[in-house]
């Protein structure tokens, strides 16, 4: 974890300073929320797209649970929903994957929903 904020330039204390976190209400450092980025889902790909350009769409975040040194974090990604609309290019196609990170305890500690586009250019 103080190596991810040393690497992204966070200097928050909460996440690379022990003392400093040790007084707060966490009670130890915990790990930056953009530290969800760096996990991956070793769940397969839901669908494959007919379309050949890909956008990303953007991406929702919720937290629950601060992540700790020493956490296991199991991270799975399912399909959402998948769409198609019509476009200026034609049909586009949409995909919402949900990703979510559990702890060792089985606590959802983050959910991110992810919109993919996909288009014929």
């Amino acid at each position: 974890i103080i190596k991810f904020a040393q690497a992204i330039g966070d200097t928050n204390p909460l996440y690379n300073d022990e003392e400093a976190a040790r007084n707060t209400r966490h009670g130890g450092i915990i790990a930056p929320p953009t530290f969800m980025r760096s996990l991956i889902s070793n769940s397969p790909p839901a669908y494959k797209s007919p379309y050949s350009a890909n956008l990303d769409g953007g991406s929702q975040w919720e937290y629950f649970h601060p992540v700790r040194p020493g956490d296991r974090i199991t991270v799975t990604t399912k399909l959402a929903d998948l769409f198609e609309r019509p476009g200026r290019l034609g049909n586009m196609l949409f995909s919402v994957r949900e990703t979510k990170y559990v702890n060792q305890f089985g606590q959802t500690v983050a959910l991110q929903r992810t919109t993919g586009i996909s288009y014929n250019p």
